[in-house]
C-alpha cells in the first residue's frame, strides 16, 4: 500500500455514517484525490478512485476489507485522471458518470499522466464509464440510496455529486476543496458558485470535498469566498487592460495563501476571464497551453506526489 504523503502511513477508509466512507489521501494536492466506500445489503460501490495502479490497488483492497465482495459500481465524479485512472482495477463494476464525463474522458485519454513522467503510475488501462446519466441517477445499496446529480459546468462540464440523503453525507467530487485550491478552467466560475448553492440546498452535514480533509457545509463558503475573488480579480483586470497572467503576478494568492497548489490562480483566472467577456460556462478553453503558463508563472512543474 502506498504511504500517504504527509504521515507515510497506509491510508485507512473512515466511516462518516452508516456504510458510508471516506477515502481520503493526504495532503489533498495534485494527484491526491479522495474516494468514497459505500457498503449495504451485502454490496459495496466506489465514488471514484484513484491516479495510479499502486493506489488503485490499495483502494481495492480496502475496499474487500470493509464488504464481503468487490465493488459491483464506480461512480466517477468526472474525467479527472487523479479519480478515474484506477477503474481498470475493479473489472467486476459497471462504471457510472455523467455523459460529459465519458466523452471528455474518452477525448483525454491517459494525457494526464504524461504531465507528471517521473510519477510511477503503472501499466494503466483507460476504462470510461459503461453507463452514463444526464440529469438525476439513484443507486440503491440494500437500505443504502445514493443520489447522483449533475452538476454544472463547474469543476468540468460532467461533474457529478453524491448524494446520500438518509445519511446526512454529500461526495462532491472536485467541486469543492479542503485546504486546497480550487480549479474551474475546465468548467465556469458561475457555474461553480450555482453548484454550491445547490449543494447547500441538499443539506449534507457531512461534506467529502475531492481533495482534502472532511468537513462540513463550511468547506463551501472558503470556496465561494475564492471563486468570487476571481470575478473581482478578473472583472477589476478586464477594466484595466491586463492580461491573467498579470494580475495573478500583480495580486497573488491573497487571502488563500495557506491554500495548497496556488498557482492554479493562472489558469483559473483565464476561465474567469472569459466569463467576463460575455463567454458561456463550459466554453473550451485551451487547456494544455493554461498549463505550461501557469508552470512557468510557478517557476517550474507543479508538485504531484502520486
Amino acid at each position: 500500500m502506498p504511504p500517504s504523503r504527509t504521515t507515510g502511513a497506509p491510508v485507512r477508509a473512515t466511516e462518516v455514517a452508516d456504510g458510508v466512507f471516506a477515502y481520503v489521501q493526504p495532503d489533498g494536492g495534485w494527484c491526491l484525490n479522495n474516494a468514497g466506500i459505500l457498503v449495504g445489503g451485502g454490496a459495496s460501490a466506489l465514488v471514484d478512485t484513484v491516479a495510479t495502479a499502486a493506489r488503485a490497488r490499495a483502494l481495492r483492497a480496502e475496499a474487500l476489507r470493509l464488504a464481503p465482495g468487490p465493488p459491483r459500481t464506480v461512480v466517477n465524479t468526472h474525467f479527472h485522471g487523479d479519480h478515474t485512472f484506477g477503474n481498470f482495477l475493479f473489472p467486476e463494476a459497471v462504471v457510472i458518470g455523467h455523459e460529459h464525463a465519458r466523452e471528455d474522458a474518452e477525448r483525454a485519454g491517459l494525457h494526464m499522466a504524461g504531465l507528471w513522467p517521473d510519477v510511477e503510475w503503472g501499466e494503466l488501462t483507460l476504462v470510461t464509464p459503461a453507463l452514463t446519466y444526464r440529469t438525476r441517477m439513484t443507486l440503491h445499496l440494500g437500505p443504502l440510496r445514493a443520489e447522483l446529480l449533475h452538476v454544472g459546468p463547474a469543476h468540468t462540464t460532467g461533474d457529478t455529486v453524491v448524494h446520500l440523503p438518509e445519511r446526512g453525507v454529500v461526495f462532491t467530487g472536485d467541486l469543492v476543496m479542503a485546504g486546497a485550491t480550487p480549479f474551474c478552467p475546465m468548467g465556469s466560475v458561475s457555474g461553480s458558485l450555482a453548484a454550491l448553492d445547490r449543494l447547500r440546498a441538499l443539506g449534507a452535514t457531512t461534506v467529502v470535498p475531492g481533495h482534502g480533509p472532511v468537513g462540513g457545509p463550511e468547506l463551501y463558503d472558503l470556496n465561494e469566498a475564492y471563486l468570487r475573488r476571481l470575478q473581482d480579480l478578473a472583472r477589476e483586470g478586464v477594466a484595466a487592460g491586463l492580461t491573467p497572467l498579470e494580475v495573478a503576478r500583480e495580486s497573488g494568492p491573497g487571502p488563500f495563501a495557506d491554500l495548497l497548489d496556488a498557482e492554479r490562480l493562472v489558469p483559473n483566472l483565464h476561465r474567469a476571464y472569459a466569463e467576463e467577456r460575455g463567454a458561456e460556462p463550459g466554453v473550451p478553453l485551451d487547456v494544455p497551453a493554461l498549463f505550461a503558463e501557469m508552470t512557468e508563472h510557478h517557476g517550474g512543474l507543479p508538485a504531484c506526489h502520486a
